[in-house]
């Protein structure tokens, strides 16, 4: 599981050449700033700063193998099709939103568990991953090719964005998609108003849980940026807290978004559909008043990346009625 769903960091580790691997490492609260670009063109050379170290890259990459979901967001949005990439949490093996894009590029296995044989027969030129998911082989993967990690995977996917346009010699690009998705906020925050001011909650529903989630989570960074307000028991710079039915009444707002983590076996969707059929569920305001709305969980939390933050907004837009 990832992030969103267990905040565990431990693993265990098979280091044989064609083996899967199955870890987790802990991470430094704070991911590591990329650093300046040197190079000037495809042949120069340039040497990124990541949350291993620094990383030498010859030259700019064409066969970039990614591990990380959010990271495959990043090298779409920036023109570069993956040779190779982990599956997508949900999705067979690709996200709805990106499987057009996708197509014949290699499945190497998942977040926590790339398979390194894969991946180097894949022949990188650069390979990108993440130090929470997969610390402890990044010394195996730096000796197919130039490595680099991220340090996390949490809240603010602008971090990582910035990292891997580095990474691909491309922070002019970089820059540019940020700069859009800037520009978007501000036309939604303008266009919006004061109906911004309405407190907006946030809920999730796994197989074994239900979730509030505050501000340092993938929707919660975002609201954050447009303005949007959160009722005074959700407004927390933390991720999230599982919580029992007796907490329901902690989920009221004028708006409540909730989405469903359903990987396909049905239990997630058992869990909604009990947690809302449930009087205290009933009984909150928001639900009585029909302002309580079901949303993509992929687009609202698990993808994490930056076209899954655009489609948020083109929802916020539609939500809060007013036109892009």
């Amino acid at each position: 599981m990832n992030w969103r769903w267990n905040r565990l960091g431990t693993a265990v580790l098979t280091a044989v050449v064609g083996a899967t691997v199955v870890l987790a490492g802990c991470s430094d609260k704070k991911a590591a700033e990329p650093a300046q670009n040197n190079a000037s063109g495809a042949s120069q050379g340039y040497t990124v700063k990541h949350a291993m170290g620094e990383t030498p890259i010859p030259k700019t990459p064409s066969r970039v193998v990614i591990l990380t979901n959010e990271g495959t967001e990043a090298l779409l949005a920036l023109g570069v099709k993956p040779v190779g990439a982990v599956k997508s949490w949900t999705g067979e093996p690709w996200y709805d939103h990106i499987k057009a894009e996708m197509e014949g590029v290699k499945n190497v296995g998942t977040e926590s568990q790339p398979n390194i044989e894969e991946i180097a027969a894949l022949k990188p030129d650069l390979i990108i991953g993440n130090k929470m998911r997969i610390e402890k082989v990044y010394d195996q993967l730096s000796k197919i090719a130039p490595t680099v990690y991220s340090a996390e995977l949490r809240g603010d996917w602008k971090i990582n964005f910035k990292l891997y346009a580095e990474a691909l010699n491309k922070k002019a690009e970089g820059d540019k998609v940020l700069a859009d998705f800037d520009k978007r906020i501000e036309d939604l925050k303008t266009k919006a108003g004061d109906k911004l001011k309405q407190k907006v909650s946030l809920v999730r529903f796994m197989p074994a849980t239900a979730r509030i989630y505050y501000n340092d989570t993938f929707a919660g960074v975002i609201f954050k940026q447009v303005g949007i307000a959160r009722p005074e028991k959700q407004n927390k710079e933390t991720f999230a807290d599982d919580v029992t039915k007796e907490r329901i009444p902690d989920m009221e707002g004028d708006l409540l978004f909730y989405f469903t983590y359903e990987t396909g076996d049905g239990k997630a969707t058992k869990m909604e559909e009990e947690w809302v059929k449930d009087p205290l569920w009933n009984n909150l305001n928001v639900v009585k008043n029909k302002k309580a709305i079901r949303v993509s969980d992929t687009i609202w939390n698990t993808a994490g990346g930056v076209k899954a933050a655009n489609l948020l907004l083109d929802e916020l837009y539609k939500v809060y009625e007013v036109k892009k």
